[in-house]
């Protein structure tokens, strides 16, 4: 009798944990498909008022696609998707992870590892009555002032709480997408952290997968964040004071920096990239320091006259200039927007996923004429990197 191939035995595993509703995620990667926008596609339960179904998150490079199936017709076309399309599948149940390789002459291998690696099991709610990934009923929420006895936001906190549960969502696809230790805890870091809003949320998703330490300049937060950490128990999370740029940062895989005022955003940037940090995920705030260096292109300068409009344009140049000397130092990035302005004015995101060395002459280039163009001599995350941004004048 023969025996079963290697991505059969993945796709009986998979059968079975939707069947006996185990299914926390699936992702596929390697995509060789005809479509060559599409990087991966993210697959979860979730329970709709016309039952329960398999969500697909189709993650295209400028956009992301949703579709709800039932899940026979779901398990299908993931048969066919293994395989054909894409060449990597990793299948993740509380009990353990299993991870399906193909390579490009059809030989496969499985590996499984225990549930050390494998995620908590994920809530699979999706309409109105959800659960959330982040749900209402946890300690910490309440002890932060986020939501009352009863488990429900308080009076003008329910965007803080969607806002909450809308990043734990970003970065469980965020992380599901970078390389990271399948043998130990991957470390977190969320500098300049506050209250600790993100941080909870991140070691309550990620639970023992995680460690997470958050780093606040104000030790009256600091201390009362750890004082909220011993009440909820948490052994994965803790909280030390200090500044963004004078942390030093032995291990991360993982850095966070929301709403970091001005340069720094940078000084966080530059901490991830010198740790080696797989995944960088940073909100900038407050760009303030090439306003004065700016200089209008002559098509420009009507229009630039107007003070929102320079403003936006530092904002613009500051952040895509970073995306770019993060691109040179081996990241793949991503730019969007976060959350809608209706909450907050500072809605931009930028991701990093580090993928190669740094130092591509080519892209240094592009910095180079970027900066020339705008007229910018000298940026705090370029001087952190050794990137010369005008060096003929030297």
């Amino acid at each position: 009798m023969a025996q079963p191939t290697a991505r059969d035995r993945f796709l009986a595993l998979l059968q079975t944990s939707v069947h006996d509703g185990t299914l926390v995620k699936l992702t596929l990667g390697k995509h060789r498909g005809a479509d060559a926008s599409l990087k991966n596609i993210f697959v979860r339960p979730v329970a709709l008022k016309t039952g329960q179904q398999l969500s697909f998150v189709y993650r295209h490079a400028t956009r992301d696609i949703t579709k709800n199936l039932p899940p026979a017709e779901a398990l299908a076309i993931i048969t066919h998707l293994i395989g054909s399309d894409f060449l990597d599948a990793h299948l993740f149940t509380p009990l353990q992870t299993a991870q399906l390789e193909i390579a490009k002459d059809g030989q496969a291998r499985i590996s499984i590892k225990t549930a050390a690696s494998a995620p908590a099991a994920a809530p699979a709610a999706h309409d109105r009555e959800r659960e959330y990934l982040i749900p209402p009923d946890e300690p910490w929420l309440q002890a932060l002032g986020i939501t009352n006895d009863r488990a429900q936001p308080r009076e003008g906190m329910s965007a803080k709480f969607r806002q909450i549960n809308k990043f734990i969502e970003l970065l469980s696809h965020l992380t599901a997408e970078t390389t990271l230790p399948a043998d130990r805890p991957f470390r977190i870091v969320d500098m300049g952290c506050g209250k600790g809003y993100l941080t909870f949320a991140a070691a309550s998703y990620f639970g023992q997968r995680a460690e997470v330490l958050g780093i606040e300049a104000r030790p009256e937060l600091v201390a009362f964040c750890q004082g909220v950490v011993s009440d909820v128990r948490y052994n994965t999370l803790q909280f030390s004071a200090g500044t963004i740029a004078e942390t030093a940062l032995n291990r991360v895989d993982v850095l966070i920096a929301l709403h970091a005022c001005d340069t720094a955003t940078d000084d966080a940037i530059a901490k991830g990239i010198a740790a080696n940090a797989a995944l960088i995920v940073v909100s900038p705030c407050c760009q303030k320091e090439l306003r004065p260096q700016l200089t209008a292109p002559p098509i420009l300068a009507d229009a630039l006259k107007h003070g929102i409009f320079q403003e936006r344009q530092a904002e613009f140049v500051t952040d895509a200039l970073r995306a770019l000397l993060l691109e040179w130092a081996g990241y793949r990035t991503k730019v969007f927007e976060f959350i809608s302005t209706e909450h907050t004015a500072k809605n931009l995101m930028i991701a990093a996923i580090k993928e190669h060395a740094p130092g591509s002459e080519t892209t240094a280039q592009k910095i180079r004429d970027f900066a020339r163009f705008y007229g910018i001599r000298s940026q705090k995350l370029a001087s952190h990197l050794g990137v010369d941004l005008q060096p003929d004048q030297h």
